[in-house]
């Protein structure tokens, strides 16, 4: 069954107020748990985020033989044999599940994998893995529409890789597999995002040898599996939801204070909202956001870390929608990422598509309350802030993309005082 969204629209003068929680982070929590195959026992992990897709991909690993229990903390065992092969109907819906590709291989020397799915925001091939596990010494041989690789005698071997694109799953996937790789493996041109540093810090805590995380060279020196000993990871704040709060707080917050989040790695967005005049206050561990009066429009450039990401590309044209003035937003990562655009032009707000990567922002304008379809996970957020700042009623559907990557975003939000209801479709 499906469920939608009904939000009501701020009345003005009105704005949230409170304390919001920042979560385990999504793209951290889903390497821990394929990171989880490279043990030879127990591992648990803390603060994971309660969201579909870790659901789903702890599913998806249960299929496959491996013990999970729990949530909000999962206590996860992999045992000496376990199948291969990544389920088909549950890996193509999943982008994610190529992680487990790099941890399987290098474990038990095979692994059969369809081509993963995930959020349609464009292309994003597996090629850069299957030219690692090449250099690593796997075979390849495409098989139903998906991959089939081995490694002669059971066993990858370190190689020297140059990743002609930065890819944070790419440089993750093959840090993995380079743990348990006979013999040192060198990541060049490795992405830089600090979910890759948390990585190598719970492995390195377990008995691996990385040196290099979150630097443009990475150093593995592989062959024997880890042991955890009983310690317990905890899952690093999210900092796509702490830079996603952030923009709700600009526009729709009087007083909004975000905990257990980490400023240091959300600099690139901290900045573009300074600049725009958001007031803000920063902490160890917390931000104050209070709501101004008027805003500057400021062009915006996604990059790979630590430029603006990517995800919160959608929030921040609903933001410059309440800016005054003209801006660019160029995103430069994925080509298919403005698929939002039409249907925040049918709530008002004035975006012009350039090309299929560059839009103009022109604003302030009066948004109004409309029935929305979302795209995908990050501009299901978007749609959502605009709804709250827009006159009236709003009706978002397709709720599951939302609840992918924000942790029960209703009950969070009506916390801080927002109007919004989940029903059932």
């Amino acid at each position: 069954m499906s469920e939608h969204f009904v939000v009501q629209g701020l009345a003005a003068g009105r704005g949230l107020k409170g304390t919001i929680p920042v979560r385990g982070a999504k793209n951290a929590a889903l390497k821990e748990l394929a990171a989880g195959l490279l043990f030879r026992d127990e591992v648990r992990f803390t603060n994971m985020p309660v969201i579909e897709d870790v659901s789903r991909l702890i599913g998806l690993l249960r299929r496959m033989g491996v013990l999970i229990e729990g949530r909000r903390t999962v206590r996860m065992r992999t045992p000496r044999r376990m199948t291969t092969e990544l389920p088909p109907d549950e890996a193509e819906r999943l982008r994610a599940s190529v992680v487990l590709t790099g941890p399987i291989l290098a474990r038990w020397g095979s692994v059969t994998f369809p081509h993963p799915g995930g959020c349609l925001i464009g292309a994003r091939p597996v090629d850069l893995f299957l030219e690692g596990f090449q250099k690593m010494g796997a075979r390849i041989r495409e098989k139903n529409g998906g991959y089939e690789i081995t490694a002669p005698g059971g066993a990858l071997k370190g190689a020297n890789i140059f990743f002609r694109t930065q890819s944070v799953t790419g440089t993750e996937t093959l840090m993995m597999a380079a743990v348990l790789a006979r013999g040192t493996t060198v990541l060049e041109n490795a992405a830089l995002e600090p979910e890759i540093a948390s990585l190598a810090a719970f492995l390195n805590a377990c008995g691996a040898d990385i040196r290099g995380a979150g630097t443009p060279t990475v150093t593995v020196k592989g062959g024997r599996l880890l042991s955890a000993r009983g310690a317990v990871w905890r899952t690093p704040p999210d900092r796509i939801e702490t830079g996603s709060f952030l923009i709700l707080g600009a526009l729709a917050g009087d007083d909004i204070l975000i905990t257990r989040c980490n400023p240091a790695e959300c600099k690139a967005v901290i900045a573009v909202l300074e600049r725009a005049g958001v007031p803000l206050e920063t902490s160890r561990r917390t931000i104050r956001i209070r709501r101004a009066k008027r805003y500057r429009a400021v062009d915006i450039k996604t990059h790979e870390y630590p430029g603006f990401p990517t995800d919160l590309q959608a929030l921040m044209a609903v933001f410059l929608s309440q800016a005054e003035g003209e801006a660019l937003v160029f995103e430069t990562i994925f080509e298919g990422r403005l698929r939002y655009v039409d249907e925040l032009v049918k709530m008002g707000a004035s975006l012009n598509v350039c090309d299929p990567h560059r839009i103009i922002v022109r604003g302030p304008t009066r948004l109004a309350g409309a029935e929305l379809e979302s795209p995908d996970l990050r501009a299901g957020l978007a749609y959502l802030i605009a709804a709250l700042v827009a006159d009236g009623e709003s009706v978002i559907h397709t709720v599951y993309n939302i609840d992918r990557g924000y942790e029960r975003i209703e009950e969070r939000l009506r916390k801080v005082g927002a109007d919004i209801q989940r029903v059932k479709e």
